[in-house]
């Protein structure tokens, strides 16, 4: 098809891959890190990225009226901000992060969640990117030609919303049929053992929620596990990848981490609860669970 890539690619694709496909594609650098850290991902991405690599900016593409953190933007928002980026709604679009396995996810997510399915996270990021000796650069990227990005519609079907999980939460409660919530949040936030990282916000979890810490699918060399290990993994947790399931985090940047290493594992219904539990803790009317050892 006119317009194409020649090709199709994998979610996950190797440095390999997009070393051999760079003019092909359009590469993302969509590196956040959690405001305690300190760094400024759009600094760093000047000072080293992939070759014709472009900056998305989670913070700035965002809805812009709410205090909720990088909250999915409007349609229009997004598809003006691609656009800038020199992206239409037929270019196959290659994630990466600085951390290796993070933030990328959430753009690779959000892409998705806007009808754009020809989007794939570099397995690795640029740390396997640097280590295969893929090429880099840096200084301020070269002004490139915009295009008009279609204005989308959102897919209802893989974002949630509190209401929907409050609604969720209490059924579990009272041991009504619910769908699984996977909190990729560290375990002893999840249990309530440990606070939160953003000041006066509760820690613990949803009645009838699985603790699988987002760190648990990604490998020592910070990629994901293969997928079979990933399906092993959540069916230890009890996760039936057969029905509907929800990740939630934070403030879903590692929701997303588990909604791709699900989908990777083969689960068909997913969706991400957008506000996380940013969101659920600060509503008066959340059931919150805490777990005492």
């Amino acid at each position: 098809m006119t317009g194409q890539p020649k090709r199709s690619f994998a979610s996950l694709i190797s440095t390999e891959q997009l070393k051999s496909n760079l003019e092909r594609v359009k590469v993302l650098d969509g590196s956040w890190h959690m405001p305690n850290t300190n760094r400024d991902p759009f600094q760093e991405f000047i000072k080293k990225r992939i070759v014709t690599s472009r900056f998305f900016d989670i913070d700035g593409i965002k809805e812009s009226s709410t205090d909720l953190p990088h909250m999915l933007p409007s349609p229009k928002v997004f598809a003006d901000a691609v656009g800038k980026m020199g992206i239409d709604e037929k270019d196959h679009v290659v994630v990466y992060d600085s951390v290796g396995t993070f933030s990328a996810c959430r753009v690779y997510w959000t892409f998705k969640a806007f009808g754009h399915a020809s989007v794939s996270v570099l397995s690795g990021g640029l740390p396997a990117w640097e280590k295969e000796h893929g090429p880099v650069e840096s200084g301020v990227p070269e002004e490139i030609k915009e295009k008009e990005y279609k204005c989308p519609q959102l897919n209802q079907r893989i974002v949630r919303d509190y209401p929907t999980l409050l609604d969720n939460a209490r059924k579990a409660q009272h041991g009504a049929h619910a769908f699984q919530v996977l909190d990729a949040r560290p375990y002893a936030r999840f249990t309530g053992e440990a606070g939160e990282p953003r000041a006066g916000l509760s820690s613990g979890h949803m009645p009838g929620s699985i603790s699988v810490a987002f760190h648990e699918v990604i490998g020592p060399d910070g990629q994901f596990f293969d997928d079979q290990r990933l399906c092993q993994i959540f069916q230890e947790k009890g996760v039936d990848l057969s029905k509907e399931i929800v990740t939630s985090c934070g403030s879903g940047i590692t929701a997303s981490i588990l909604y791709m290493a699900l989908e990777r594992a083969g689960a068909k219904h997913l969706a991400v609860y957008d506000g996380s539990w940013t969101e659920y803790a600060s509503q008066k009317d959340a059931i919150i669970i805490k777990q005492h050892k």
